[in-house]
């Protein structure tokens, strides 16, 4: 049972947003959310299934992303508002699967950054030679400046998206065709395998299952779409336009990375353990010199843009909970002339900046990046399992909901991509390293489900997903 407070006009006057982008500001904001994983984070899946391992799982994730996406296509379409996954699971499932499923959102939203600004930290570090105290500085240093990039405006943010994205893919594009030459298949295969395995899965069938979360990394936060919802100028078709494209996009990058990243010096085992992937990749192409270091400190931009477009991600999600009550109302404020979540922005950077120095200080046996990571597909893969439960139920219960845009895949695409979240999220379980992680997660949701119980849903606004989902 929930109470909703009557609130007066200047309520929302406070709480307002702006419309600017079209379907290619959107394309951007998708591939750019997830173009960080081309650079940092899925060469942890190297280590733990093999150069096989990882790309059988990446098959698998694919699979679960083209189902995810066209279900979350079509609910995007029908309920276009800045909820995203919690505006779905509230039409859904009511206030309690709203409030679950907004949660384990923004779990994923607020340590992504965390994960992307470790990564940018080493890369920086790297080239710079600063020493490695001085990584903290960078993270704060990162957060300052696309923190302000976001508050100060739509138009600043978009504009900045799409510049960062294209850079980015540039890198890319020139790595791929640099490593081309230097392809050694024997370079992809040289981990050596556990007794009784192969070279091409080095680890067995555990290992594919321990890939999977780093194979997630390719393509994690391309669902943040539909948080843009009410700052799309046409978000009933361009938002499923944006992310099916984005999604195109991001598979050919992921399938390219994998496979020459893997397969140039100095081979699998050693990308596997660097928190600079690409980084390495370049050196064998250009040489350990100033061209090198050159091209990975343009090679930031990938994490730059993801970082950038991710830090959008989760003021809109915090915006969005905390304009409805589920999270306190002051964290919906918005600017008075630039119209952006100013409050959700800073908080949500003072978060994850915490908790990334709070897991350093845990010591070298708990590497920042690859724990952060999980965290963050911990949360993820529990929010695409509600929200593929939200587009069945949707399915079932609203057949009178107007849907302007369909999932070709329907209802078995959706569960599919059902299926596989909850096998990635038992895959967390494989490595007893990150079983502590998943302590601290569930403590997260623990101390978030007894504010809701106890607090937030008496005191819950008739935002507009939750009008909808009303009927008010």
């Amino acid at each position: 049972m929930v109470q909703y407070d009557a609130v007066d006009d200047g309520y929302f006057e406070k709480r307002g947003l702006r419309r600017y982008a079209g379907v290619w500001s959107l394309w951007a904001l998708g591939v750019g959310a997830v173009i960080s994983g081309d650079f940092f984070g899925w060469n942890f899946g190297l280590a733990a299934g093999g150069f096989g391992g990882l790309a059988l799982a990446t098959g698998v994730v694919i699979a679960m992303y083209l189902g995810l996406a066209f279900s979350i296509a079509e609910m995007t379409a029908a309920l276009p508002h800045t909820g995203g996954a919690y505006s779905f699971a509230r039409s859904a499932m009511g206030p309690w699967g709203a409030f679950v499923t907004g949660l384990a959102e923004n779990l994923e939203y607020v340590l992504t950054p965390a994960v992307i600004v470790v990564g940018m930290g080493g890369y920086l570090g790297a080239v710079f030679g600063t020493p490695g105290w001085a990584e903290p500085l960078w993270w704060a240093g990162a957060y300052g400046l696309f923190v302000g990039l976001n508050v100060a405006g739509v138009e600043t943010t978009f504009r900045v998206t799409v510049v960062v994205t294209a850079l980015a893919l540039g890198v890319l594009v020139v790595f791929w065709v640099g490593a081309l030459p230097h392809f050694d298949l024997a370079q992809a295969l040289d981990i050596a395998p556990d007794p009784g395995q192969g070279r091409w899965l080095p680890k067995g069938g555990v290992g594919v299952l321990a890939a999977l979360p780093f194979a997630i990394w390719f393509f994690l936060a391309i669902e943040q779409l539909p948080l843009a919802a009410e700052e799309a100028k046409q978000p009933q078709r361009d938002l499923p336009r944006g992310l099916v494209f984005g999604l195109l996009t991001l598979i050919v990058a992921a399938v390219l990375t994998l496979v020459l990243n893997s397969g140039i010096a100095p081979g699998a085992a050693a990308i596997g353990a660097t928190d600079e992937p690409l980084f390495e990749g370049f050196k064998t192409i250009f040489g350990d010199g100033i061209g090198a270091k050159a091209l990975a400190l343009i090679a930031v931009t990938g994490l730059a843009a993801s970082f950038h477009s991710i830090i959008f991600a989760y003021g809109r999600q915090i915006y969005s909970l905390s304009r409805a009550g589920y999270f306190p109302r002051v964290l919906s404020l918005t600017h008075a002339r630039r119209k952006t979540p100013h409050v959700a922005l800073v908080t949500g950077a003072l978060i994850g900046w915490v908790v990334a120095f709070l897991i350093r200080l845990a010591g070298p046996d708990h590497p920042v990046g690859a724990v952060l990571l999980n965290m963050a597909v911990f949360g993820a893969v529990i929010a695409y399992a509600l929200q593929m439960a939200s587009f069945l139920l949707l399915r079932r219960r609203r057949p009178e909901l107007a849907r302007p845009y369909r999932s070709p895949l329907g209802v078995p695409g959706a569960w599919i991509a059902l299926v596989i979240s909850l096998v990635c999220l038992g895959a967390l379980l494989v490595d007893p390293v990150y079983q502590k992680v998943l302590v601290v997660t569930a403590l997260w949701y623990a101390a978030g489900l007894v504010y809701f119980g106890v607090y937030a849903r008496h005191r819950l606004v008739y935002a507009p997903e939750e009008a909808v989902a009303e009927g008010v």
